[in-house]
């Protein structure tokens, strides 16, 4: 059904806005006489905003949420490859619509995947109407039979017929897979038309280990040096980075994920903001898993990047609240090469409702920076994707199921 919001607030003017299909069709005065089935959300006191995009995602992981904290990352990975051992694909259905729902509640209608038991991943996907590329992901570890499954799956699902969903292949990190690995999973990518998604350059003794062991070079000149690299790759994390290594990114396209909360809490380091926007690289926000976060809550990660970047660098070179607005938004929606993260005529409807009575954004002098500064996802009323309402009155139907199966998870 078509939606009508009325007297909404989009920038500094009150007006309506129209969704027919999947598209915003009109932002401007529509007559309620004229309107003919259509549901109709009084837009007063809201504002409407584009939807997150989320780039770097492991949902199912929310069943880990405080499993195994305060360690950095290869001992903190030790742990929680043992514990995901032990995951079923029912596991991971159910972890994945847990983070899905957590994911609306706080505005975000797309996330980018690297998980195990990529079926029961599309499966929850579907369950809940939103957007995703499902990174199948890629370790040596794995052994050949299970790793050529995985391309026959690509292979296979690589024009799914669903708008919504998209895959990758996702080998894991230089340090878990192997050069001849990598060149694989890039081959299937160009083969497919798919997108590849990899963590890279995520800490100092990654960094290290891959000069030890391949002649001085970076991790970003390591994959440079594979021809993996190019303009449909995100590279999480990308922390640890040089001027040379940027310039790499920029000229092959890369989309570089930034994910300071995680970062932050497995001592990662800080991503070089200023430089990588001097040298043009594409900048996109993801949460990470919930197990190095612990939630997927894409305004507080906004404030995070900003902060983040304002305490490593001085104020003239941070990250300012538009910015890390449309690295949230548009930016990764473009990326994606998905028609949306604008509220504009013809445009994806992907949009949330945000409450300006909350008192998160209250007065509102600016908007964005209370969305990025203030807000969390109290703020969030009402979420649409592709033109179907996800939430509203921040309720999700089915909610309670879906968090009495994620308690049942931990006996």
């Amino acid at each position: 059904m078509d939606i009508l919001i009325k007297d909404v607030t989009i920038g500094n003017i009150v007006t309506d806005v129209l969704i027919e299909g999947n598209k915003i069709k009109t932002i401007g005065f529509v007559d309620n006489n004229v309107v003919h089935e259509r549901h109709i959300i009084d837009g007063s006191s809201m504002a409407l905003l584009p939807a997150f995009y989320n780039l770097h995602c492991h949902a199912a992981m929310c069943l880990l949420r405080g499993f195994c904290e305060d360690l950095p990352l290869m001992p903190w990975l030790r742990n929680i490859w043992d514990k995901e051992a032990e995951l079923k694909g029912e596991d991971i259905y159910d972890g994945t619509r847990l983070a899905i729902l957590e994911m609306i509640k706080s505005g975000t209608v797309f996330f980018a995947d690297m998980y195990w038991f990529h079926e029961d991943i599309l499966r929850a996907v579907e369950n809940m109407g939103i957007r995703a590329n499902i990174g199948v992901t890629f370790m040596d570890s794995l052994g050949e039979k299970k790793i050529q499954n995985n391309f026959s799956f690509l292979n296979e699902y690589s024009q799914y017929d669903n708008d919504l969903v998209s895959f990758s292949p996702a080998p894991h990190a230089i340090y878990t897979c192997s050069g001849e690995l990598y060149r694989r999973c890039c081959q299937n990518a160009l083969d497919n038309n798919l997108y590849l998604q990899t963590h890279l350059s995520e800490t100092i003794t990654e960094v290290e280990d891959c000069k030890k062991l391949h002649s001085g070079l970076t991790p970003v000149e390591y994959l440079h040096s594979l021809g993996v690299l190019n303009n449909k790759t995100i590279a999480a994390h990308c922390v640890h980075i040089t001027e040379n290594d940027a310039e790499i990114l920029a000229g092959r396209g890369v989309i570089a994920v930034h994910n300071p909360c995680s970062n932050m809490k497995l001592s990662s380091g800080v991503m070089n903001f200023p430089l990588m926007k001097e040298k043009g690289v594409k900048i996109a926000l993801g949460t990470d898993g919930c197990s190095s976060n612990n939630n997927l809550d894409m305004t507080e990660e906004m404030k995070l990047a900003s902060l983040l970047s304002k305490v490593r660098w001085n104020s003239e070179n941070s990250i300012t609240a538009k910015e890390v607005f449309e690295m949230a938004t548009s930016k990764g929606a473009e990326f994606c090469g998905v028609n949306a993260g604008k509220i504009r005529e013809g445009m994806l409807a992907d949009c949330i409702l945000v409450n300006l009575n909350n008192e998160r954004m209250t007065p509102s002098w600016d908007i964005i920076s209370n969305i990025v500064y203030g807000a969390d996802s109290s703020c969030i009323d009402t979420v649409i994707c592709n033109g179907k309402i996800l939430m509203e009155n921040h309720y999700v139907e089915g909610e309670e199921e879906i968090i009495a199966k994620a308690k049942a998870f931990v006996k």
